[in-house]
């Protein structure tokens, strides 16, 4: 009797996953080698977030960028590990500021060790991940990781003025997710282009694309927060509520809710807490705004998949689209 794996669907992240596997468990065997600290501290709370797996999408795309544009050293996999420490030493940070107490379905780390492990792991990742850029000798490089890591820390306090603010409009939440998570994965499918050489034309086109995509796998989280089953993010659902987050859907209600749901909605987005999350989720529903913001990131997912196409033909673009349609569409 076989017990063959199945061949997954061309179209599938599956798909995108045997074809990266090489390149992955390389970068894998690179970030626990780089991670290891004399400090025994480090090692369990650095191991306890990476180990906790994930998709990985931001380094996934640098790999699969690299690729699509010929690179054939591996360059790319010390990259790839910077991409990851760089989101790694984020999470660590965000997690604390939002008190919050999942992340990847296990216990967020500063429930585990407190705020001010989680906070200096934190920074030991982000010093990791600035040594290893260091090595590849390019300033290129460290200058678009430079701006990159300046960027998500501006949209990081950003996001934290923000906090309960029933008056947000949506281009101060486009900045907050532009800043804080369009940003890495641009970075992360430029570099692709930058450490291949290739030219200025396919550079931009692959910024566009991860721009595009981060914006889509944000906005579909923020939906999910609303509209997904608890838990499906590796968080709790309503999270986002409790921590006083005005984020897409919230602001499409109000502009379309009447005046007594407008009301409602706005002193519990001042007060926090999920105690009305099924009245919220609601209005949500019944105002169109679920809707509306994954309409609006199927319109990015689209953008993203739309500039990638400019690339040569190849199984890394076509991949790098399956992964635009990912961002969306979570079951692929």
């Amino acid at each position: 009797m076989s017990h063959a794996r199945p061949i997954p669907d061309a179209r599938s992240v599956d798909a995108v996953m045997d074809r990266t596997a090489t390149d992955r468990a390389a970068m894998d065997r690179l970030i626990r080698e780089r991670l290891r600290s004399d400090v025994a501290l480090v090692n369990q709370v650095a191991e306890y977030i990476i180990g906790a797996g994930g998709k990985r999408l931001r380094p996934l795309v640098h790999l699969l960028a690299a690729r699509a544009c010929g690179h054939d050293q591996d360059r790319h996999i010390q990259l790839a590990a910077v991409i990851e420490f760089i989101h790694t030493a984020t999470l660590l940070h965000d997690d604390v500021v939002d008190e919050s107490d999942r992340r990847r379905g296990q216990k967020a780390a500063h429930t585990v060790w407190g705020n001010a492990a989680s906070v200096l792991v934190g920074d030991y990742l982000y010093s990791r991940s600035f040594q290893l850029m260091v090595e590849l000798e390019s300033p290129r490089v460290m200058s678009i990781l430079a701006d990159t890591t300046n960027t998500i820390a501006a949209g990081e306090v950003l996001q934290l003025m923000q906090l309960g603010d029933a008056e947000l409009d949506e281009s101060g939440y486009m900045r907050v997710i532009g800043d804080k998570t369009a940003c890495l994965f641009a970075a992360a499918a430029r570099l692709g282009a930058v450490i291949s050489g290739s030219d200025e034309a396919i550079e931009e086109s692959l910024a566009q694309y991860g721009f595009a995509l981060g914006q889509a796998f944000q906005i579909t989280d923020d939906w999910l927060d609303y509209s997904g089953q608890d838990g499906s993010l590796g968080k709790n659902l309503g999270d986002d509520l409790a921590e006083g987050k005005v984020t897409l859907p919230l602001i499409l209600a109000l502009r379309a809710a009447d005046a007594d749901d407008r009301a409602f909605l706005t002193s519990v987005i001042q007060s926090g807490g999920t105690e009305d999350l099924e009245r919220v989720r609601e209005i949500l529903r019944r105002t169109g705004a679920l809707d509306e913001s994954i309409a609006r990131a199927q319109a990015f997912s689209d953008q993203a998949v739309e500039a990638v196409e400019t690339l040569p033909p190849s199984a890394e673009r076509d991949a790098l689209a399956i992964l635009a349609r990912f961002a969306v569409d979570r079951s692929l």
